[in-house]
């Protein structure tokens, strides 16, 4: 395993981690509790350091899940969570964004008592609250650095000049944005940004949800369950799209056999090659997806590969998320 580290934090976590979102939510039935567990540890067994949940996911149940597969074993990783975006108990519906020094202060120490722990590694602003200024949230987050309830502070989807004024109040250690071949819109300005201030990106979604895997043949095979968000939400899955985008997925299957690998390994590889202060998150439920996710770490790209990779992200038909999931991205 490649470690790598986050920011100026001193907090080192592999490079490849894992996101678990899945695990509880969005992708279809929840993972039954004795698997999800098993994998996580097994995860532990294969030098993955680095884990990635939040509130949001399963309304608190991913946190509980992890507190319970790693109590004991806090030693053994870097747990990153975030706050922010506020759902209805009942229905489970979005309510908007809360970044309050009062609900900063509120959900960590929900966070702290569903994860059975007394520290926080890493903690993220989920999503930016338009409502509340940037150095209010951050400010308050500070303080929870300084009473040892997190380590660092990172945000989710911020534009450069939120990163800028919160940088203004205390250092930010990680920017969390999708990043992948297929999305790439950040090597604009957003990275630029980081690499000024030695902020480390962390790349959800370096699959494409799973697009990206080679799992999809046909656009017959596009997840359609209900509780599949890619159905609903992903524009890029949806007909008339889908068609588009497999066939460039085919670009990535070829230099996958080419160099020995599989589809998931070359995208995760092409992720990890755009700099040391670049980490992956890519989630999964099933234990072989793990495994194969690691041996990107193998998987060596040359000049002309990522040559061909770069050029896939302009033809990529569908934006990553509807227009109300645009809107809260970036921001």
């Amino acid at each position: 395993m490649i470690s790598r580290n986050l920011g100026k934090s001193g907090i080192s976590v592999s490079a490849v981690g894992l996101g678990c979102m899945g695990l509880s939510e969005f992708y279809g039935p929840p993972a039954q509790e004795s698997e999800a567990i098993r994998l996580l540890h097994r995860a532990v067994d294969l030098g993955v350091t680095h884990f990635d949940t939040a509130e949001l996911y399963g309304q608190g149940r991913n946190e509980q899940l992890l507190g319970k597969a790693f109590a004991g074993r806090w030693d053994q990783i870097v747990l990153a969570t975030k706050f922010g975006p506020q759902r209805d108990p009942a229905t489970g519906a979005f309510l908007g964004v809360d970044g309050s020094p009062a609900n900063v202060r509120s959900s960590c120490e929900k966070s702290l008592q569903r994860l059975g722990t007394d520290r926080i590694d890493l903690y993220y602003l989920h999503r930016v609250d338009p409502s509340t200024p940037i150095e209010e949230t951050v400010g308050e987050m500070a303080k929870l650095v300084e009473e040892g309830k997190i380590g660092a502070i990172g945000l989710s989807e911020a534009s450069p000049e939120t990163i800028r004024r919160a940088s203004t109040v205390f250092p930010i250690t990680a920017l969390q944005t999708e990043y992948s071949i297929f999305s790439r819109d950040i090597e604009r300005d957003i990275l630029p940004t980081c690499l000024e201030l030695n902020i480390s990106l962390v790349a959800y979604s370096p699959l494409g949800r799973g697009m990206l895997t080679g799992r999809y043949n046909s656009a017959s095979e596009r997840p359609t369950n209900e509780t599949d968000f890619r159905a609903q939400m992903q524009p890029r899955f949806k007909p008339g799209n889908i068609e588009g985008n497999l066939k460039l997925v085919e670009a990535i299957k070829e230099i996958a056999a080419q160099r020995g690998c599989v589809a998931a390994q070359v995208a995760l590889a092409w992720v990890l090659g755009q700099g040391d202060h670049v980490v992956a998150i890519p989630g999964t439920t099933r234990l072989a997806n793990l495994e194969t996710n690691l041996g990107a770490l193998d998987c060596r790209l040359t000049d002309e590969d990522r040559g061909v990779l770069n050029n896939l992200a302009d033809k990529v038909l569908g934006d990553r998320y509807d227009p109300e999931g645009m809107a809260s991205v970036n921001q």
